[in-house]
């Protein structure tokens, strides 16, 4: 593609990027504290109440559908790259739940004033290309003229009632494995800033483009009790939401969590995202940190990923084969982070 450089760039046109545009997560436990619960509705096997990834739906013994939808600003400036991003990270919420996705509609809004029709174009093909990795069709979608660029999909999947994975299934005794790098939303500051070299966006583009399709696999296993994927709350905020969920206490070591390669030096450089304070403000009180934690490394725990990794739960003496398998799959970061315990629902980070 030829860039038109009297063009706009695309981070530019909105107010924040990726899954750093997330409501608050306190906001949102406020706005869907009076929803209906699930229990109102048997075949309604996840709904809102544990935060968990996406919403499923029993249909018979042998088949639950999986819908989700997710959709953000540009975190990224070339078109293509910023569609492959969304439909990826889209994506990703059925293969969290331990499903097959099966179909897609396209969910555009554009400032049609501001922006080349060529571009939007791009934007919808690189959609279509991490759709098309997936095997499934982007089927239709709705579109409307907006002030700031956004795109993402509305994804249905599917899957047998056993091999459904919450969040909120965590046992006691569990270890935790986290299968991508840390440190999307600190790239993506950096790139608001035009500070992020070559090498570094090469870098997220192929993380956050790389398609959870391992979660489908991971739910076969028996010994695998609960996954979710760590977006825009970072990896504190949806490890506190399988806490909740499962009514335990995890225990994150901070020294083995995997990072983009950039990421430390980033974050100690000042680079974060306006989420990364509003996540800490929403959940910190329900987090314990070591006292020597500098406030690089708070940032680097709370900053909101885009297409990021899976939070898996699993029994411990499977963890290594499971692990390998992770790796084999195409997650060479793929790290054993910490440990669940029975107590308090909360996170201690050692």
């Amino acid at each position: 593609m030829t860039t038109d450089t009297s063009a706009p760039r695309l981070t530019s046109l909105a107010h924040g990027g990726g899954c750093g545009c997330k409501l608050a997560p306190s906001v949102l436990r406020e706005l869907l504290a009076d929803q209906p619960l699930a229990q109102a509705f048997p075949q309604l096997l996840v709904g809102t109440e544990t935060g968990d990834d996406a919403a499923v739906w029993q249909v018979d013994k042998n088949t639950c559908v999986i819908a989700t939808t997710d959709f953000f600003m540009p975190m990224v400036d070339d078109p293509r790259d910023f569609g492959r991003i969304a439909a990826a990270n889209a994506i990703s919420d059925i293969y969290a739940m331990g499903g097959k996705p099966i179909m897609a509609l396209a969910i555009l809004g554009m400032p049609i004033d501001k922006m080349a029709p060529e571009t939007i174009r791009e934007i919808l093909q690189g959609g279509r290309d991490i759709c098309a990795k997936a095997g499934i069709p982007v089927a239709g979608g709705h579109s409307i003229d907006a002030p700031e660029p956004i795109y993402g999909l509305a994804v249905i999947g599917i899957c047998h009632p056993d091999q459904l994975r919450r969040n909120a299934d965590a046992q006691p005794g569990d270890v935790l494995i986290l299968t991508k790098g840390l440190g999307v939303g600190v790239y993506s500051a950096a790139i608001k800033k035009e500070a992020l070299d070559a090498a570094g966006l090469t870098e997220m583009v192929a993380s956050t483009t790389t398609l959870n399709k391992v979660g489908t696999d991971l739910a076969a296993w028996p010994d695998v009790h609960a996954i979710t994927d760590v977006t825009g709350f970072g990896i504190l905020g949806h490890g506190l939401e399988v806490a909740r969920g499962a009514g335990v206490h995890l225990h994150i070591r901070f020294d083995d969590l995997p990072l983009l390669s950039q990421a430390s030096a980033l974050a100690q450089a000042g680079f974060a995202t306006g989420a990364s304070p509003r996540n800490w403000a929403a959940y910190g009180a329900e987090v314990s940190l070591p006292d020597s934690m500098s406030g690089w490394q708070r940032a680097l725990l709370t900053d909101p990923q885009t297409s990021g990794g899976l939070l898996v739960a699993c029994n411990p003496e499977a963890v290594e084969d499971l692990l390998a398998m992770i790796r084999e799959a195409g997650f060479p970061l793929a790290s054993i982070i910490g440990r669940v315990e029975a107590g308090k629902p909360g996170i201690t980070v050692e």
